[in-house]
C-alpha cells in the first residue's frame, strides 16, 4: 500500500499487522521507515523494546541515526546488525552504502571483505537481486555492490 502511495490504508494495515504479530522485526522496521519524521524516534524505541535482537529493527534504527547525522552511533548499530545475523544481505548492503557515503576507503573495503566472508543469502532485496539469472554467477562482493546500488535507487 505504501509503494502505491496509499499511506492512510498502509497505516491501518500496519496497525492490524502489529496487533497480530507484535514482535515481528520486519513489521517493526517497516513501521519505523513509514512513520513521519517526528514519530520515527518513538517508533524505534518501541521497536527495540519489542524485539531487541532483530537485525531488521537494528538496521532501521541505524538508518535513523544516519538521517540524524549521528554517524558513529549509526556505525555501531550497523555493526551490531551484521553481527547478530551475518546471513542478512540487506543489512550488509545498507552498511556498505553508509560506509560509501560517510566512511573511508578502508572502511568500505572492510565491510565488503567481511560480507564476502559471511556469504549472506537472505534479505528481501538481497534475495531478489542475487536470484536473477544475470546475477547468478556474481561474487559476493559484486552482489553487495549490486544490492547496494538497488537500495540507493529505490
Amino acid at each position: 500500500e505504501r509503494r502505491t502511495g496509499n499511506s492512510k490504508l498502509a497505516e491501518s494495515v500496519m496497525a492490524r499487522a502489529l496487533q497480530e504479530c507484535p514482535k515481528a522485526g520486519i513489521l517493526l522496521a517497516e513501521n519505523i521507515a513509514m512513520a513521519p519524521r517526528v514519530e520515527q524516534k518513538s517508533k524505534s524505541v518501541d521497536a527495540i523494546k519489542r524485539s531487541p535482537e532483530d537485525p531488521l529493527v537494528i538496521t532501521a534504527v541505524a538508518s535513523l541515526f544516519v538521517t540524524e547525522r549521528k554517524y558513529s552511533k549509526a556505525r555501531k548499530w550497523f555493526e551490531r546488525a551484521v553481527t547478530l545475523n551475518p546471513d542478512l544481505g540487506d543489512a550488509w548492503a545498507r552498511y556498505y552504502n553508509f560506509e560509501r557515503d560517510n566512511g573511508s576507503d578502508d572502511q568500505v573495503e572492510a565491510v565488503k571483505t567481511r560480507c564476502a566472508a559471511a556469504e549472506p543469502k537472505h534479505g528481501e532485496v538481497w534475495a531478489s537481486t542475487m536470484k536473477q539469472m544475470k546475477n547468478r554467477q556474481k561474487s559476493m562482493a559484486e552482489g553487495l555492490e549490486l544490492v547496494a546500488k538497488t537500495m540507493r535507487e529505490a
